[in-house]
């Protein structure tokens, strides 16, 4: 075998290898290429569900936020509404004169009158405008005197030094009254479209 041939066989040989080499790294590049883009795929994959799961908690806040500021200005409204509703019934009782006046705080001066013992000093507070009237009526009771104005829309406050006792039947006081017992009544009235 002569030195060229030897020289030929290693070359042959080399290339072979080199060949070899090179078929394996392609492999391993192709390998390791396949890989990175299944790992971006995956990566970019999530990302997305990532991106959709931010949108729609974000879609959900303002949703809420917005369902939230929506509710809380329909009940804004309505609580002007009943105000509207509640001084136009204040302005209707202030407005009432004559015999229904009359007959309204005499009612509520017996009521109040009841818890007084006979004989005994008491002092009748009213409106400004329901002096005269109260004056009036005051000359059906014994030891009652108008003792000074109070400021409501009427009906009287009575009180008495020597038993301690406050009672306020004043229009205002029995207004507060029934408008709380009925307010949820009065409030599905005016909103049972709703």
């Amino acid at each position: 075998m002569s030195l060229d041939t030897v020289v030929e066989d290693i070359r042959d040989e080399a290339r072979a290898r080199a060949e070899e080499i090179r078929t394996e790294a392609q492999q391993q590049a192709d390998e390791i290429v396949a890989e990175a883009e299944s790992d971006a795929e995956e990566i970019r994959e999530e990302k997305e569900r990532e991106a959709e799961r931010t949108i729609e908690q974000e879609r959900e806040q303002k949703l809420s936020s917005a369902k939230l500021e929506a509710k809380q200005a329909r009940l804004e409204a309505r609580r002007d509404v009943l105000e509207d509703v509640r001084e136009s019934v204040e302005d209707e009782i202030a407005g009432l004169d004559g015999d229904r006046r009359e007959e309204l705080t005499r009612t509520l001066l017996d009521a109040a009158a009841e818890e007084f013992e006979d004989g005994a000093d008491v002092s009748v507070h009213g409106a400004a405008a329901d002096e005269d009237l109260l004056e009036s009526i005051l000359e059906d009771y014994d030891g009652f005197a108008f003792a000074g104005d109070y400021d409501c829309l009427g009906g009287v406050v009575v009180e008495s030094d020597a038993s301690r006792i406050r009672v306020n039947n004043t229009f205002d006081s029995v207004l507060d009254e029934v408008w709380q017992d009925n307010l949820r009544d009065i409030s599905s009235q005016l909103f049972e479209d709703q």
